[in-house]
């Protein structure tokens, strides 16, 4: 597939897709957001990739949100444009089998914002902020926010968060468990490197386990979970990971992965 608003770069089993809108902060239009839903669903299938990265063009945003211009000028209805492209762009990020690492080198607000919530490790430069901007036009949080702020920050927190619309600092963000770890700006690629190679040489098929059985969680009861739970780990005992980690623990070396 050939990409306009984004680049796709595979090297070494990490895909790394960069929104690619720097003169509009990296906001999201029609054709944004079904080339990041495709890449997604591409890194999905390619088995040699083991490691998904997105980030933002330019040093000033991640992702500003919706592209309100575009909106107005088509006269979209909202619903059917969330149904249609944000919402299966999120779904993709969630139901990938393999970490997806947001690179969060700037601001990441409104639909923005619930994009870099969507990703299982989000890494942000110190100079970076979060913000549920829907409140400043009328509107509430989409694109997942609802789902996911409550459960990262409590109730309380995610209303307010929401409801006021305010800056969220990478550090406030970090000690409030919206991020993973917010760095200097100077050290983020640094980082990003570090946690880049963790999870290449992780055991892949043991982590898209996990994060399914993570996301079911949320939905299920414990005797469900307890299943769930043996279900996976049959089918994981079974891979050439589970192996090389059971044998390389005996023999008291370090394991080498090969995501199958």
């Amino acid at each position: 597939m050939n990409y306009e608003h984004i680049l796709f770069e595979i090297n070494d089993g990490v895909a790394k897709i960069i929104l690619n809108r720097p003169q509009v902060y990296n906001a999201l239009n029609t054709g944004l957001l079904q080339e990041i839903t495709a890449a997604v669903t591409a890194a999905a299938t390619d088995s040699t990739i083991r490691v998904v990265v997105i980030t933002g063009a330019g040093d000033k945003a991640f992702c500003s949100g919706a592209d309100l211009k575009e909106g107005m000028r088509d006269n979209n209805n909202l619903g059917d444009s969330l149904r249609q492209y944000y919402n299966p762009m999120i779904l993709a990020i969630r139901s990938i089998p393999k970490p997806v690492i947001c690179r969060l080198n700037g601001v990441a607000a409104g639909a923005g914002c619930s994009l870099a919530l969507a990703c299982d490790v989000v890494i942000a430069a110190e100079n970076a902020y979060l913000s549920q901007i829907f409140i400043n036009i009328g509107l509430m949080p989409d694109a997942g926010s609802t789902f996911f702020l409550p459960r990262l920050v409590g109730m309380q927190r995610a209303f307010e968060i929401a409801s006021t619309g305010r800056k969220v600092t990478s550090t406030e963000a970090a000690q409030l468990g919206l991020i993973t770890k917010v760095v200097k700006a100077s050290e983020l690629d640094i980082e990003i490197c570090e946690v880049i190679t963790y999870y290449r040489n992780a055991p892949t098929q043991a982590i898209g386990a996990m994060k399914k059985a993570l996301n079911q969680s949320i939905y299920s009861n414990l005797d469900e979970m307890l299943e769930l739970e043996a279900e996976s780990q049959e089918k994981l005992s079974h891979t050439y990971d589970a192996g090389e980690g059971i044998m390389a623990f005996l023999q008291k070396r370090k394991a080498k992965y090969r995501g199958k």
